[in-house]
């Protein structure tokens, strides 16, 4: 292999590199849809990162002897994957089981979160230091910022976890 410093080569790298960062977004997207079963929408993402894929890898096969479009390739493969973990974080599709605890405001942050339209579930429990209040709340992933805030504001020392989770069957849901 060698190192071929043409314009033609730097644009051909280039495109390798676009095509690539395409693909991947949309395969990191792809994943995280399936993840949460919307079928229709991972089979149109998956249609349109195979057309884009192909056009990739046939571009890196027609010139192999160019080193710069493998390091487009691969570049565009890292670059990809985190913009679409950027823009999968910016869409928040689906749902999050919350789970928080509290040693001494679990009622007044259960309360306040029912306030706001939130399905809550309260259950008393020991810790390590005494009696808590853990509660139980499964939120659009959109409003896990807005729950955050309502709990920090009252109990800044509440502890909370998330989990992606899929709905099964019923239940309340903000909208």
């Amino acid at each position: 292999m060698e190192l071929i410093l043409t314009t033609e080569a730097w644009l051909g790298a280039g495109l390798i590199f676009l095509l690539r960062v395409i693909d991947m977004t949309l395969a990191t997207l792809r994943f995280m849809v399936t993840l949460r079963g919307q079928r229709f929408l991972s089979w149109v993402l998956g249609f349109v990162q195979s057309i884009v894929f192909v056009a990739a890898i046939s571009s890196v096969l027609d010139d192999l002897d160019n080193i710069l479009n493998l390091v487009g390739y691969a570049a565009g493969f890292a670059t990809g994957t985190v913009i679409g973990m950027g823009i999968e974080e910016r869409l928040a599709i689906g749902y999050t089981h919350l789970r928080i605890i509290s040693p001494t405001r679990g009622a007044k942050i259960a309360e306040n979160l029912r306030e706001a339209g939130y399905a809550v579930t309260e259950v008393s429990g020991r810790g390590r230091d005494g009696m808590v209040t853990l509660i139980n709340a499964s939120v659009r992933r959109k409003n896990i910022k807005r729950v955050r805030a309502i709990v920090e504001k009252i109990d800044a020392e509440a502890f909370m976890t998330a989990e992606d989770l899929r709905p099964v069957r019923r239940g309340f849901w903000r909208t």
